[in-house]
């Protein structure tokens, strides 16, 4: 269970149901597990208890508790590269592969199983089986993420990402000549037919991607990419909804199905530069942040990784330049 969150509601914002409210609000929670709080009387609103359908009103004033089953987790000797620890936060340069934290189907390598071997105290806002966690990427993402020690850092950081004023920026890869830059604003939910996916759609969380084209490489391009909201595979979706998948992305057709868009004569040299690279060509390059104790704006930065770069350094040779 952590410290208590409250907050008022604007006059854009009355009118929601508390649990879509809540569930836009506090996008790593799913709106079954807010019913569940508010059933449980875990979410106030004007001190009293209300119903999931309760439509806010301006100026409601609203009480969360955050509170989560516990697990029996093991610190594990995973390696684990530490950018930046204090008493309060810690910056974590994750590796791709590594999963954020347990779930169904994982082991116990997850980077939750790492730093309860590196770090002593991690904060319990995200609950006993996600000490720490504030935010995700990925598995096969790479790159940088903050990781809360106390449920004080934990709630403010997690304020600073419902407020929008957390910048995460990314490096990818990406199949075609991207534009220039752009802003891709769709909404995005569950895939109904695969729930392992998530798709564009109306009825769904709104998601909002900025991009800014670093290289131009014809039939590839080397992007920059900013997050406004921060919805499960947000990139990966959004350069897919403009046919521009992110490189090695099985899951949203950045794989070997985009050989075809190639002219015959490169497609072998697309299959090669797709055997160079086992996971998306997504990196979370730099997370800049306001601390939650001191106030002060830190940046941090992260290299692009090996894979990455090796794809980069070969594709003037395979690909020529515009």
């Amino acid at each position: 269970m952590s410290d208590p969150i409250s907050f008022q509601i604007s006059p854009q914002e009355s009118g929601t149901r508390l649990d879509v409210f809540l569930a836009n609000r506090f996008p790593d929670h799913s709106r079954s597990y807010f019913h569940r709080l508010i059933k449980d009387r875990h979410v106030l609103v004007n001190e009293r208890p209300v119903k999931s359908g309760y439509l806010l009103k301006p100026d409601d004033s609203v009480k969360v508790e955050f509170v989560f089953p516990q697990h029996d987790l093991k610190p594990v000797d995973i390696p684990l590269k530490i950018v930046y620890q204090d008493e309060h936060i810690v910056v974590i340069d994750k590796p791709a592969g590594m999963t954020v934290h347990p779930g169904k189907g994982t082991g116990e390598d997850t980077l939750v199983h790492a730093l309860l071997y590196y770090v002593q105290n991690l904060s319990s806002g995200s609950g006993e089986e996600r000490p720490g966690i504030v935010h995700r990427l990925d598995k096969f993402t790479s790159g940088l993420l903050v990781v809360a020690k106390n449920d004080r850092a934990h709630r403010i950081l997690q304020e600073q990402f419902a407020d929008k004023k957390i910048r995460r920026i990314y490096r990818a890869i990406v199949w075609g000549s991207l534009p220039e830059q752009g802003t891709v604003r769709t909404k995005i939910e569950r895939s109904k037919k695969d729930p392992t996916k998530f798709v564009v759609s109306q009825r769904g969380k709104e998601a909002v991607t900025h991009f800014r084209r670093l290289r131009d490489f014809t039939y590839f391009s080397f992007a920059e990419l900013q997050l406004e909201t921060g919805r499960t595979h947000q990139i990966r979706i959004h350069m897919s909804h403009l046919y521009h998948p992110v490189l090695g992305d099985q899951t949203y057709g950045g794989g070997e199905t985009q050989i075809k868009r190639l002219p015959p004569q490169l497609q072998k040299r697309g299959r090669q530069l797709l055997k160079l690279i086992n996971r998306q060509a997504l990196h979370a390059g730099e997370l800049i942040l306001i601390h939650p104790v001191s106030g002060q704006e830190m940046r941090f930065h992260s290299p692009l990784p090996e894979d990455m770069q090796t794809v980069l350094d070969k594709m003037p040779r395979l690909f020529m330049l515009t």
